[in-house]
């Protein structure tokens, strides 16, 4: 690792690690909708499942693996498809939750609700996601050395993104646990949970039209 390089570029890369990890999207729809519904330890969870597949896509990215993938029509047409497919259906769920809640008061199942099914949503969501592969395309080269081994560099590097985006959306998380009680309220509830489903399935959306 080129420690002169890393240090050199470090306030420039956490700048750009502090925007994008502040840039809304489906990952941020995703922990606010399960923190809300299934509590702190759902959103913690979806965060992990997050960082899992950020941390994946930023390695593949710097190392050039998603370039192909991007540069591969049919391959980012499908990865469009499927991670539409996956938004649509999370926005889906919560709607139709949403309606349910709001008709009684008896606690929903618990099926779909623990901190693995939010993990897993949340890994799926990231890992169907070609917005993920930007980072690692589009910015992480940016800031590796120009010669010379880069591997180790690129793991620093990509750690770091990974400790700034996991403190941001960990953050989000516990401001949305703290609010808990007022966002819980059946009315309030409702409305959070039709505008997360909404705002996935309009995500969802915006995917296939981009792949168009």
């Amino acid at each position: 690792m080129q420690l002169d390089h890393v240090l050199e570029v470090l306030p420039a890369f956490l700048v750009a690690c502090v925007i994008l990890a502040a840039l809304p999207g489906p990952a941020t729809a995703l922990f606010l909708h399960r923190s809300v519904r299934d509590g702190r330890a759902a959103g913690l969870a979806a965060v992990v499942g997050n960082e899992i597949g950020i941390f994946g896509w930023t390695l593949a990215g710097g190392a050039g693996l998603s370039v192909l993938l991007m540069a591969n029509r049919a391959l980012s047409l499908a990865l469009h498809v499927i991670g539409a497919g996956i938004l649509i259906w999370l926005g889906i769920s919560a709607w139709r939750n949403a309606d349910h809640s709001a008709a009684t008061e008896v606690p929903l199942p618990a099926r779909g609700r623990t901190p693995a099914a939010a993990f897993r949503a949340a890994l799926l969501s990231i890992a169907a996601n070609p917005k993920a592969a930007a980072f690692g395309i589009a910015v992480i080269p940016q800031f590796l050395p120009s010669s010379g081994p880069v591997l180790l560099t690129l793991l620093v590097l990509a750690v770091i993104q990974l400790v700034v985006d996991t403190a941001w959306c960990a953050a989000v998380v516990l401001a949305a646990d703290r609010a808990r009680n007022l966002l819980s309220r059946t009315n309030v509830r409702r409305r959070i949970e039709r505008a997360m489903g909404a705002m996935l399935v309009a995500l969802g959306i915006g995917l296939v039209a981009e792949a168009r």
